[in-house]
């Protein structure tokens, strides 16, 4: 640990440094808070649901099967909530 304060708690390795917030209530934002890039999305989202985790669906976004939406660039997306209540997603790019 970097530095403690009454407002964040501050933590750093080699190559990142991360500030952590603290807070006493926080309410999910309507937006993706964490993504990661993986290289097969269909097999990551099958791999995860057959581990029990569900997959966000969204009105107006033409999502296959397994909730993933293909981005009119190319893209492919889906997204699911942690524990919390945090948007999170996984994208594999195209190309």
């Amino acid at each position: 640990m970097v530095e403690e304060t009454p407002y964040a708690i501050v933590l750093a390795s080699i190559n990142t440094t991360i500030r952590i917030q603290i807070t006493e209530k926080a309410v999910p934002p309507p937006y993706t808070t964490l993504g990661w890039e993986v290289n097969d999305i269909d097999s990551m989202v099958r791999t995860l649901s057959d581990a029990g985790l569900t997959f966000e669906r969204f009105d107006g976004l033409d999502q296959d099967d397994l909730g993933v939406w293909a981005v009119p660039g190319g893209a492919k997306v889906a997204w699911f909530k942690d524990p919390d209540g945090n948007l999170l997603s996984l994208t594999q790019k195209t190309g």
